[in-house]
């Protein structure tokens, strides 16, 4: 059987800053801490679009005592100050206010925006970075950043979920595109912690499906005999315009006792229609330090049923961080063992997957279709 083929697309070194939208009003220094979680769909000229996640960070985090971290207000970047003493630092990605405890209140170490990056229709050169169609914090609900995009494509449109971040909500926001270049912000469409939102690449009669998982501060323990693990997972929604989802009652894909994933997993890229139903990738995390060990699996969902599960490995991972792709980049490497799929288009007779490496790097994946039986 033919090999999936991996490559780095696009990585920090490819940003140029003096272009950041963060430039214009922040006035200090900064440097790329990852471009990588790329939303990917197909253009009309036949290239891929990457649309990439640029965290950006300050190239002075730690000043006279102080952490800092950069935040959107009244239509410009600002930098906030925390004495070292007030903060718990334990995650490269976010530090804790120790004032608001026992809630769990954090800042972030970076801020992220959106760059449209347009690549070979194979996936292995870019073609062009549309530094003017970046998509940056512009509301209040935005005030920590935009991140991780996932793009379907329904009919003759594109529509791209994101996770916006801010004080008021952690939530998911719809923005649409004609071209899939330019694309309008049309509201939040899930509220409170629930993320990896993935709408399927077409309507199951006349309804809109979604992947969703929310996230919460609690969790009930499962039966000392259950084969289910307490925790997030992922569920199914319903919608008939796309701004309106009806969560399914039942409960879909939950971490399983014994497959190694701790207690979380969550969506990855939209679901694909094959010749055997719908295509679903997803990540389940292997606890491991305190960020833990990233791994892609696959399902395959029922064409007209979507809710209907016909098979389901999460024992054996179809993408794993691999050491060698990011070797030229060992100086910015600040986590291991993560790889975050994003998206995932047709390409002959293998798929074309994007995702995240490391939270660094834009990874590309040729995986042939006879991976999933097709």
């Amino acid at each position: 059987m033919e090999q999936i083929a991996d490559w780095i697309i696009f990585s920090p070194g490819d940003v140029d800053l003096k272009k950041s939208p963060l430039r214009i009003s922040l006035g200090t220094e900064t440097y790329v801490l990852g471009a990588f979680n790329p939303g990917m769909a197909r253009l009309p000229n036949g290239n891929i679009l990457l649309m990439v996640r640029i965290a950006e960070a300050l190239s002075e985090p730690v000043k006279d005592g102080f952490i800092r971290t950069i935040r959107w207000e009244e239509g410009k970047f600002v930098i906030d100050h925390y004495a070292l003493d007030e903060v718990e630092t334990d995650d490269p990605r976010k530090f804790t206010l120790k004032r608001f405890k026992p809630n769990i209140v954090y800042a972030l170490t970076s801020l992220s925006w959106l760059l449209p990056v347009e690549i070979a229709p194979d996936g292995k050169s870019i073609v062009k970075i549309h530094y003017d169609k970046a998509v940056a914090p512009d509301r209040t609900s935005q005030e920590y950043g935009i991140e991780d995009a996932r793009i379907s494509q329904i009919g003759d449109k594109y529509f791209m979920t994101t996770c916006t971040v801010s004080s008021e909500r952690h939530a998911t926001t719809l923005f649409e595109s004609n071209d899939g270049l330019n694309y309008r912000f049309k509201g939040i469409i899930l509220d409170h912690q629930n993320k990896d939102m993935l709408i399927f690449n077409e309507k199951t009669g006349n309804k809109y499906y979604a992947l969703t998982r929310p996230l919460g501060s609690l969790y009930f323990v499962t039966g000392k005999s259950s084969e289910w693990m307490p925790g997030p997972s992922i569920n199914l929604a319903v919608s008939p315009d796309l701004m309106h989802w009806k969560p399914y009652d039942e409960a879909f894909i939950r971490p399983r006792t014994g497959s190694g994933f701790g207690n979380r997993i969550g969506g990855g890229a939209p679901p694909i229609l094959t010749e055997k139903g719908w295509l679903m990738l997803y990540h389940g995390v292997e606890d491991k330090g305190k960020v833990g060990i990233y791994r892609t699996y696959w399902a395959m969902l029922d064409k007209a049923e979507p809710w209907r599960i016909l098979q389901h490995d999460d024992t054996m991972p179809v993408l794993e961080a691999m050491d060698s792709l990011t070797k030229n980049m060992k100086d910015k490497i600040y986590l291991k063992d993560v790889v975050f799929t994003t998206g995932i288009i047709d390409h002959d007779d293998h798929f074309i997957v994007a995702s995240g490496e490391l939270d660094l790097a834009c990874r590309i994946s040729r995986i042939p279709k006879k991976t999933f039986g097709l």
